[in-house]
């Protein structure tokens, strides 16, 4: 049986490193990447060099995404699965009172690189009938106070991944958006500037999503028969909902 192989990026924590270990367990490749070489280093000690390749660059370098991409083991250069993971949320402020450099700095990892890398991987993954899962999220269908951008952002890799499939229609190449509702990663830390109470409050007593929830549902994806495509999977904790409309009142 062929060894298949999966990129994952944003693979140095959360779902992305909960993804990487599940992908290995289920005898695949994988390709981590990521900004942070020591984490991914981890990994292929843990798992090998023939089962792990580390990656490290910046997703939003569009010359470093190519020359990763080239510099891949021949071992790994065949790639089925393309998990685009990579992005952050910065900031909690209504948008009238937000910092624009953060809403850049969200914009480039989880719109520009996406598409980025994705467009690179397209030739390839339609060669080989693959499949490729965007990790968007419910922010993008439901809006919440300080939201702003970031919901945006996710909004766009929601309906990015209906057009690829609509592109895509008779080339055998699967897309899946999955996406999640409250989780608990590292994910509020980098938003809230390393402040690490706030997400310990944001999270206690609401049983969040785990990264390894989302792994396992990728997991189950990538591997359902080829005639099967998972378009879009929302996914919430049972203790979320969304929330009711805002209604302003004169004093």
């Amino acid at each position: 049986m062929t060894t298949k192989t999966a990129w994952i990026t944003g693979a140095p924590s959360g779902f992305g490193a909960a993804a990487v270990e599940r992908f290995v367990a289920g005898g695949w490749r994988v390709i981590a990447s990521g900004r942070r070489m020591e984490r991914l280093q981890q990994l292929v000690v843990r798992h090998g060099a023939g089962r792990v390749h580390a990656a490290a660059f910046d997703m939003r370098d569009a010359a470093a995404v190519r020359a990763a991409h080239a510099d891949l083991p021949p071992e790994f250069a065949g790639i089925d699965l393309l998990v685009n993971n990579a992005g952050l949320a910065l900031g909690t402020a209504p948008a009238q009172q937000a910092d624009l450099a953060q809403w850049k700095q969200m914009i480039d990892p989880n719109v520009t690189a996406l598409v980025t890398l994705t467009h690179l991987l397209l030739p390839q993954l339609v060669a080989r009938r693959g499949a490729i899962v965007n990790i968007s999220s419910i922010a993008g269908s439901y809006a919440y106070r300080g939201g702003n951008v970031y919901g945006g952002t996710k909004a766009f890799v929601t309906q990015f991944s209906q057009n690829l499939r609509v592109d895509l229609h008779g080339s055998g190449v699967r897309v899946t958006s999955i996406e999640p509702g409250m989780a608990e990663t590292e994910f509020t830390v980098v938003r809230t500037g390393g402040d690490q109470a706030a997400s310990d409050q944001l999270y206690a007593g609401a049983h969040p999503i785990t990264a390894v929830d989302i792994a396992d549902t990728i997991w189950w994806i990538a591997n359902l028969p080829p005639h099967l495509d998972v378009t879009r999977l929302e996914i919430m904790p049972v203790s979320q909902s969304a929330a009711g409309l805002q209604v302003a009142r004169d004093a």
